[in-house]
């Protein structure tokens, strides 16, 4: 019963964290003017914004013209709703879930900006390391200044990249990857920055070619970061004591 609670909590934060992401790139007010159909301007009444059911009503379609509303949507609140859901299963029923949540929160607004505008903003990422940095006084790495070397690392590599990429990676990432080396602490940052690379360059590899997108066409890196720092989050000391156990038996 709690965890559907869990998922019903997440599918509607997914809503608002839509909202959020689509909103403060373009500095507009993420409370007004209220939600409306992107084709003919119908301002949203509250039975048309309740997350999924709303779009599973409607046939996926505005009340007031008839065009198709965008199945991301939903798809959006459901994926929150299963990541929320899922948390605790992970982590367990403790304080680190609490931050674990507000991962997926920060990740959930990211990625609808990201994929949108190319753009992780400032303010989204000063407002979440605030509270990354109130939760981890709560609830420490061990040791704490873990976190505080994960920050600087996660950083510092990613600006070298940058440097000597000459502008393969973005502002937003770098400054992304030190909020998320205070979150998970100097080696489990490494890592996610290696498995974000990873599902980078596969997925990015299949859509090039299956021609969804064109070679040299800009792809938002903000999922892979997502994708790999949640996997390295989860299960990063067991996929670290897997390689070295691998390593162990080679020599």
């Amino acid at each position: 019963m709690i965890l559907v609670l869990i998922f019903t909590y997440g599918i509607v934060f997914g809503s608002f964290f839509n909202v959020v992401g689509l909103r403060v790139p373009l500095k507009k007010s993420i409370v007004t003017p209220r939600s409306a159909c992107t084709t003919c301007g119908h301002q949203l009444k509250a039975q048309e914004l309740i997350p999924v059911v709303s779009y599973i009503i409607q046939g996926g379609k505005c009340r007031g013209c008839k065009s198709r509303i965008s199945p991301i949507y939903p798809i959006f609140e459901l994926l929150t709703g299963v990541l929320f859901m899922t948390a605790p299963l992970v982590i367990g029923w403790s304080g680190e879930l609490v931050v674990a949540l507000t991962l997926i929160s920060m990740f959930m607004i990211i990625i609808v900006s990201d994929i949108n505008y190319m753009l992780i903003p400032d303010k989204i990422l000063i407002w979440f390391a605030g509270i990354f940095l109130l939760e981890r006084i709560f609830w420490p790495l061990s040791p704490w200044w873990d976190s505080l070397l994960g920050a600087i690392t996660g950083f510092t590599l990613l600006l070298i990249i940058a440097l000597v990429s000459k502008g393969g990676m973005g502002g937003g990432d770098i400054k992304l990857y030190a909020v998320i080396g205070l979150v998970l602490g100097f080696k489990l940052a490494l890592l996610s920055f290696f498995l974000s690379t990873l599902f980078g360059a596969v997925i990015g590899g299949l859509a090039i070619l299956f021609k969804i997108v064109q070679r040299r066409q800009p792809i938002p890196f903000g999922p892979f970061i997502a994708a790999g720092t949640l996997t390295a989050y989860y299960w990063g000391s067991e996929l670290i004591d897997l390689y070295l156990s691998f390593l162990q038996k080679g020599f």
